[in-house]
């Protein structure tokens, strides 16, 4: 996809936008975006989080029904909608979301012809997001046009990484993309961090994969680890988020914890 001029991310207030990205599907993107959201708000961040997944999990995740989801990241990406029309709040103070529908998935090909088809979301963001600390946009298991538009919009990418076997093997798809991205649309576009999940300390293999990854990837993985823990995987059939729905369970503690260290990582890119 050839573009059309290489932009760089703008800063509107210092707001910084992250994409929670990992092309395979079942690693805990979702969980991650709502879950480390919510922690940020908890210490009196401001936050967004953008939908732009057409599962609409990060949409249900945090309470809201389909049939709230009006406006949606749909309407945004096709101009149908300013991000003001398109914000709702949810159970958690200080967060907001842009929520989604199944209609999304045919964002894909509606975005072929249009033009700036790479940067929608950054368009539609463009001077409008001051009001946020962080926004967080969780992605589709997919590298296609939503995944590009969330890449070209952030300032850095989060990657959750499920502690399996064929770990690596996608994520370095997904880093050889963030170079071309870099190259051909957002120059500045960094790597935040790797976090490992759904860690099972009762098996051999989530320690191999960890010495792997942290092998590959070095200080840019967390030292946070989210665990397997079955409170993390009901709060969802709640409409919450674990951090909500069960603060004292040990998910609760690590996306605390992973919460504190992104805001380290954030302070030391501040000049």
């Amino acid at each position: 996809m050839a573009p059309d001029s290489v932009d760089t991310p703008e800063r509107v207030r210092n707001t910084r936008i992250l994409a929670v990205a990992n092309q395979k599907g079942g690693v805990g993107k979702t969980t991650t975006t709502i879950n480390l959201a919510t922690a940020l708000a908890a210490v009196g961040k401001t936050v967004l989080v953008i939908d732009l997944d057409p599962q609409a999990n990060a949409t249900t995740g945090l309470g809201l029904k389909h049939a709230q989801a009006t406006v949606t990241s749909y309407d945004l990406l096709l101009g149908m909608a300013t991000l003001g029309d398109s914000l709702r709040p949810t159970l958690v103070p200080n967060l907001m979301i842009v929520p989604t529908s199944v209609h999304l998935s045919g964002a894909e090909l509606e975005l072929v012809d249009q033009f700036r088809r790479e940067y929608r979301l950054k368009d539609a963001l463009r001077n409008t997001v001051g009001g946020f600390d962080y926004i967080l946009i969780d992605c589709p298991p997919a590298l296609g046009l939503l995944t590009l538009n969330a890449l070209v919009a952030a300032d850095a990418v989060l990657v959750p990484l499920q502690c399996e076997y064929y770990a690596l093997e996608g994520v370095s798809h997904l880093v050889r993309t963030i170079e071309r991205i870099k190259k051909n649309f957002n120059a500045t576009l960094e790597l935040q961090g790797v976090v490992l999940t759904m860690f099972d300390r009762r098996n051999n293999l989530s320690d191999m994969v960890e010495a792997d990854v942290r092998g590959y990837f070095g200080d840019k993985v967390y030292q946070t680890i989210i665990p397997r823990n079955v409170r993390v995987s009901e709060a969802p059939s709640h409409g919450k988020p674990v951090l909500l729905y069960d603060i004292n369970c040990a998910g609760s503690r690590a996306y605390a914890h992973l919460a504190s260290e992104v805001l380290k990582r954030e302070r030391a890119l501040q000049p």
